[in-house]
């Protein structure tokens, strides 16, 4: 057991000495900013303007930010690691799909502290990057 740890350690002291890592994560960081936008836009248009629930606002501003997240993450900050757009893509909406999930039940939590809708799904949205791009860089882009 401390054998693997050791070796955890190891991996990911290595990790953080390589540069284009750091540098796909400011990638992966000016991505998320612009899907965060466009989560917040597409949330508080819907929520605010056309009357939606918290819930439904929050599945459609994902499936938009999703979107905008996939296209520019595969294009931009995981271009050398293409693979096939079909499984990437299935692996990128595995990944978006359980991040949603963590969303969705730290907004409901968070409105059921009494938090307005908008700054609950802004702080949620944030919570779950870590395990956003975890997620993409060890498995949906992977080499």
């Amino acid at each position: 057991m401390a054998f693997s740890a050791t070796a955890a350690r190891t991996r990911a002291g290595q990790a953080l000495r390589r540069p284009d890592n750091w540098v796909q994560l400011a990638k992966f960081s000016a991505v998320g900013l612009s899907g965060y936008v466009i989560n917040l836009v597409v949330y508080t248009a819907l929520l605010k303007g056309a009357g939606f629930h918290y819930a439904a606002a929050a599945t459609c501003s994902f499936l938009v930010a999703v979107t905008n997240n996939y296209t520019w993450n595969r294009r931009w900050t995981f271009h050398a690691e293409r693979g096939h757009v079909g499984w990437q893509g299935l692996r990128f909406l595995v990944v978006a799909l359980i991040a949603y999930i963590a969303n969705l039940a730290l907004l409901t939590g968070f409105i059921a502290l009494g938090l307005d809708k908008v700054l609950a799904q802004a702080i949620a949205v944030m919570l779950v990057v870590p395990l956003n791009f975890l997620g993409n860089k060890l498995w949906s882009f992977r080499r």
